[in-house]
């Protein structure tokens, strides 16, 4: 599949089957994330794989109630953090870390599994870190639900190019 198409048909499902991905099937998806550039190749990303219904029901708790569902019943959440112990420029680290997201929804797509990249619990990183006993070393970057979709995937849409250029 050309780059561009699997690009413009990714979307955000907040919906899944109750099937779990194959552990090989993460393991690619993460290692995608692992190979994003990096400023002086540093590799500030760190990766947290949940799959426990529990702990799963407790990070429902740190967004509204209308993602909250999306979190609590897809089959594998990843938190993505970065490790500030490893940073060295902030502004190129969350870039960065922005490369090492896509990887990770653009590989999800093409191995068949559905993503959704939360953003509202993001509001709750410090409480959602504290629930999770991170290090204080550790921020959480992103949290993304995962699992095969049960939903119809609507067609894309957006701006024209021309619209985007600057003069």
């Amino acid at each position: 599949m050309d780059i561009l198409d699997i690009i413009r048909k990714r979307r955000s499902i907040r919906e899944y089957k109750k099937d779990m991905p194959k552990d090989t099937e993460i393991e690619k998806i993460l290692e995608s994330g692992r190979w994003a550039p990096s400023g002086l190749n540093n590799q500030p990303w760190r990766f947290l794989v949940i799959k426990e219904k529990g702990k799963k029901d407790g990070l429902g708790k740190f967004t509204k109630p209308e993602y909250a569902d999306t979190i609590r019943n897809a089959p594998v959440v990843l938190i993505v953090c970065m490790d500030n112990a490893d940073s060295y420029n902030r502004d190129k680290d969350l870039m960065a870390i922005g490369a090492c997201i896509e990887n990770i929804l653009l590989t999800a797509h093409t191995t068949g599994i559905a993503t959704c990249w939360m953003g509202e619990i993001i509001n709750q990183k410090e409480k959602l870190a504290k629930y999770l006993k991170f290090d204080e070393d550790l921020e959480i970057m992103a949290v993304i639900a995962l699992g095969y979709s049960d939903e119809d995937i609507a067609e894309g849409c957006r701006k024209p190019l021309s619209g985007l250029m600057i003069e």
